[in-house]
């Protein structure tokens, strides 16, 4: 393969970072918001308890306190970054929970101060594919004539039988309908995929590959499964470990690695792993940094002259 890839440079993954910088023609960072939703897996709507694997503390920030205003929580996350990067961009994440879930004025409200502040230059909406109400994704549309407005779904799984084992509360149909619904409105999707989920195979897991790349997707987030503290699945695991399999450096990499050569190229990949707090994570702990782990793969790929997209099956 030649030194630049289809996406212009000589990374072997068509990355994140380098993908906004190229959009905004400055470094972009994303700033986490919690403001305080909840879910309808957990409020009684969809189901109780939540999705077996979940405990939302496990990827918010300190500073986000759903107790601080929006404007508050994204001061507090620029003055991490303002001596180091003065004139980068930021994009404001509503991260925790469902954020989509509550009437529609009010969500008007919050996203709008997002907006206001003059450093953000648009919104990341993390939600469920079953809570995208038409009048909001009509919202959402008018918003992106000014703003970048990115819709972030939790996929998780595309195996049905996957779903209902972690009390997802959704099919993997719906998620295909809000994806194509999603870009049919002009708005680029992202999705957030779990690896190692119980039950799910190797070949399963490459087969998410297979199927995603089919989809109108722009970003896709990876990480492996996490037992964390609070979870109803962290519950069982530590009760008894030895019916859960736990993901290692090496087989979590070449996993990762083969997922990237049969994912769609024109997927934009935003994450290939996640670190828990460690005061909650209770497996796998690799004592690895995310950067550390990106750059193995990266290295990996590179020795192996393979890139996103290498097996990719366009028909």
């Amino acid at each position: 393969m030649s030194e630049k890839y289809p996406w212009g440079h000589s990374n072997p993954f068509n990355d994140y970072s380098n993908f906004l910088r190229n959009k905004f023609n400055n470094r972009v960072q994303k700033l986490s918001l919690n403001v305080g939703f909840t879910c309808p897996n957990r409020d009684g709507s969809k189901g109780s308890g939540g999705c077996t694997f979940c405990n939302n503390n496990t990827f918010n920030p300190d500073y986000c306190e759903p107790g601080m205003s929006i404007t508050d929580q994204l001061n507090t996350g620029i003055s991490f970054f303002r001596d180091r990067y003065p004139d980068q961009l930021y994009l404001a994440y509503f991260q925790a929970y469902t954020n989509t879930y509550g009437p529609l004025d009010q969500l008007k409200r919050l996203y709008q101060e997002a907006l206001d502040h003059s450093k953000i230059t648009g919104l990341v909406v993390g939600t469920r594919p079953d809570c995208l109400p038409d009048e909001l994704i009509s919202y959402f549309t008018e918003l992106q004539k000014k703003h970048y407005v990115v819709v972030e779904l939790g996929i998780e799984s595309t195996n049905e039988e996957t779903l209902k084992k972690v009390n997802r509360g959704h099919t993997f149909e719906e998620t295909r309908d809000a994806i194509l619904k999603l870009h049919k409105a002009g708005l680029p999707v992202g999705g957030h995929l779990i690896m190692g989920l119980p039950g799910e195979s190797d070949e399963m897991m490459l087969k998410h590959s297979e199927v995603l790349s089919k989809l109108p997707l722009s970003y896709l987030k990876l990480h492996q499964l996490q037992y964390v503290k609070g979870s109803d699945m962290g519950r069982k695991f530590e009760k008894d470990p030895s019916g859960f399999r736990v993901l290692q450096p090496e087989e979590y990499t070449n996993l990762v690695i083969a997922f990237l050569e049969r994912l769609n190229p024109a997927i934009v990949v935003e994450r290939l792993a996640s670190q828990a707090p460690y005061n909650l994570l209770m497996a796998p702990r690799w004592g690895l940094k995310n950067f550390q782990l990106v750059e193995i793969v990266r290295k990996q790929m590179k020795e192996r002259n393979t890139w996103q997209g290498r097996l990719f099956d366009q028909d």
